[in-house]
């Protein structure tokens, strides 16, 4: 027994039952804290071994019997505290520090850099909430990482004489990575690495990891395409067994297969695309039938023809659920001789397809509809230009069929824009790259009139495929398409925002919203604000994702919608491909589990997806802007933090920072609610929206960063 007095005045000796009491009366009293044996012994005055073993085991016995609870392996803490646990996402800050997100609690949770305990941004994680003192923010710690978002991370290498580190390219890691000299695989001093957390343990500051693959060094164009896939944890090639599997798939097409779909190889069919489109995998038919209608056909790539349930090949598709298009590049879905070849409806050739085919009067009204397995032989692949050339001038090949479907696609556009549908266009930018991938020009995709001919029939032929299943067939299994209502508070903070530039957003509610949103957007076409108004309305809007649950399609005005006309770049249309097959032929798909995990797979790749295409653009703009050092342009301040504000030039919508710390003729504070800086004692104010003029003082390819200097 140790000789010191405890807490309590007690000496040694003290009976079980007391100690019991006192160990109590410390959790009690401090219902934030979490505390294990050690800490309770040292509180007590305890020393001896065989007494904290006591300690150890009364703790146990309080968490058996429920009068404390053990928030993780070896901590307790009292039942006493209010809040208990949550099960959230972890936002980390370059601070360290991070906040929990929740649909359990309305607020984020503060989480300190030391209660982390090895969570890292994106991470899923268990928290106990603290007991919130009145009109504080809720804090809490995490008890257990349910899962890891990521355990790969890219960065720079920084040798040391007996080990090395990988410096994280991102943001929201701030720890270096150990990595043992047995550990480096090659990668040599100031190269680009992928690194692996092989072990963290919660006492070390830094998690050890190992090097699985070297990218080259910093600023070739192939080592930060590379880095930027591997950094959203993106596949940028196919294993060979992959390649080998799809190299056995039979590409000649048998009489059998003929003999079971129906035949549209003598009907005028093309394909428009963009012109540096590799893979086709919609097409467009169209005759007149005699009693005057129109049968349009919609032709997609057959590609579970080809991909088949348990294939290795299926397996890859599956887990990468979408193409990736980089500014220089798509990584697809399907291997090559898939993507590119077997599947893709390229002209003159003999493919199978997967049909919606309509029978539609002069005003576009849908009459009648058949679904099923086809085969078609398309005369000419258009690019969007040609298309638009031949709906400009009335002249081209198959002007005829042409010019009858982009009068069609206008009065299904027409419709569906008076149903309520939004007119979102979003600017696209594209880059012009030399041989090594160095940009030479910015320019700005137009979407004309032969891209809302496509886009108009796909769109028909995604929502009578949903209603087929969700109207006739109520109650079956379905992947659906679906986009939620907006938040009325984000719609209420735009609405404010616009009045900065004179305009007034009129929808008083949702339903009316849409007509006052594309009144909007369509005043403030070729407008110096155009871009930033477009891109703060999408931000208001929720995003689309995938779901066995259908709510709808909001931003679309359908009921019904789902994606099945782009099953080689999409999994989730070779799913609906699927579905389809087996209701037609009365067989039963499986259970909606199953379908429900990969909608959200598929959901979550998307974004990933999407996240990396930006990081590849604004790499690109960085490096563009990399050689304008010292030069002027007029810009549009697009974002405002308490560390600075964000500026986009007009002419090529590269986005840099000014920090606050340049802004030397004034104390400059951070109004959030305003969306703006303000001088404390000029009173001179920067705002969301302010045109404005930079000089460009820097650009750091390696951060992709861009710094200005308002002029």
């Amino acid at each position: 027994m140790s000789k010191k007095k405890g807490r309590g005045g007690k000496k040694s000796g003290i009976s079980r039952e007391a100690t019991t009491e006192q160990i109590l009366t410390i959790i009690s009293k401090s219902s934030q804290q979490g505390f294990n044996y050690k800490q309770i012994s040292k509180k007590l005055n305890i020393n001896d071994p065989s007494e904290k073993q006591m300690v150890s085991e009364i703790l146990r016995e309080l968490a058996k019997r429920g009068t404390v609870q053990e928030i993780y392996q070896g901590k307790y803490r009292t039942k006493a505290a209010p809040r208990g646990y949550i099960t959230g996402t972890v936002d980390m800050t370059r601070m360290g520090y991070g906040f929990i997100s929740s649909e359990e609690i309305e607020e984020d949770v503060f989480v300190s850099a030391k209660n982390l305990r090895t969570a890292l941004h994106g991470d899923k994680v268990k928290v106990w909430l603290y007991a919130k003192k009145k009109g504080s923010r809720p804090e809490g710690e995490v008890v257990e990482i349910i899962e890891r978002w990521r355990n790969s991370f890219v960065g720079t290498i920084e040798i040391m004489p007996n080990f090395a580190f990988l410096i994280p390219d991102n943001k929201n890691m701030p720890f270096d990575l150990f990595i043992p000299s047995s550990k480096l695989n090659g990668a040599k001093q100031g190269q680009k690495a992928v690194a692996k957390v092989i072990d963290w343990d919660p006492n070390s500051k830094n998690p050890v990891a190992e090097i699985i693959n070297v990218l080259g060094y910093p600023g070739l164009h192939e080592t930060e395409m590379h880095a930027i896939l591997a950094e959203f944890e993106l596949p940028y090639h196919f294993s060979e067994e992959v390649i080998l599997d799809a190299e056995k798939i039979p590409a000649e097409i048998t009489g059998k297969d003929v003999e079971a779909r129906r035949d549209f190889r003598r009907i005028p069919t093309f394909t428009i695309d963009p012109p540096d489109a590799r893979d086709f995998d919609d097409a467009l038919s169209l005759r007149q039938l005699e009693n005057g209608n129109w049968e349009v056909g919609v032709h997609i790539a057959d590609v579970t023809h080809y991909v088949k349930p348990g294939s290795l090949t299926e397996e890859e598709a599956k887990q990468r659920a979408t193409s990736v298009y980089l500014v220089d590049r798509v990584v697809p879905m399907l291997p090559e001789r898939l993507s590119n070849h077997i599947c893709s409806l390229n002209p003159g050739e003999d493919k199978l397809t997967f049909s919606a085919v309509f029978e539609l009067n002069d005003k576009s009204e849908v009459l009648n509809e058949w679904f099923g397995r086809t085969i078609i032989n398309s005369d000419k692949r258009f690019s969007y230009n040609e298309a638009q050339e031949i709906i400009d001038t009335g002249e081209g090949e198959v002007k005829d069929q042409v010019l009858v479907l982009h009068k069609l696609a206008q009065q299904l556009r027409a419709k569906r824009f008076s149903a309520g549908a939004f007119a979102f266009e979003k600017i696209e930018v594209q880059f012009d790259l030399d041989d090594n991938g160095k940009p030479l020009g910015i320019k700005f995709r137009e979407m004309g009139t032969a891209n809302q001919l496509i886009e108009e029939f796909m769109l028909l032929a995604n929502r009578r495929v949903a209603e087929l299943v969700g109207k006739k067939l109520k109650g079956k299994t379905f992947v659906y398409r679906i986009h939620d209502k907006p938040d009325p508070e984000k719609i209420d903070n735009f609405s404010h925002f616009i009045t900065r530039f004179g305009y007034k957003l009129d929808g008083e509610n949702i339903a009316s919203l849409p007509k006052a949103m594309n009144s909007l957007l369509k005043s403030v076409t070729g407008k110096k604000e155009q871009n930033i108004i477009e891109t703060l309305a999408l931000r208001a809007m929720a995003k689309a994702v995938y779901s066995t649950d259908n709510i709808g399609h909001y931003g679309l005005a359908f009921r019904y919608y789902t994606h099945f006309t782009s099953p080689i770049r999409r999994y989730p249309d070779i799913m609906v491909h699927r579905l389809l097959t087996a209701y037609l032929s009365e067989e039963n798909p499986g259970g909606q589990e199953k379908f429900e995990k990969q909608c959200e797979h598929s959901s979550k790749m998307e974004r990933l997806a999407t996240d990396a295409e930006r990081a590849s653009v604004k790499y690109k703009q960085v490096e563009y802007m990399s050689d304008k050092a010292g030069m002027v342009f007029e810009g549009v301040i697009s974002g405002v933090t308490e560390w600075g504000i964000y500026v986009e030039i007009v002419e090529n919508q590269c986005e840099g920072m000014v920090s606050i710390r340049e802004l030397d003729d004034d104390f400059y504070e951070y109004d959030e609610e305003n969306y703006c800086i303000k001088g404390r004692s000029t009173g001179r104010v920067y705002t969301l929206g302010d045109r404005v003029k930079v000089e460009v003082v820097r650009a750091d390819i390696q951060k992709k960063q861009l710094d200005y200097r308002l002029e």
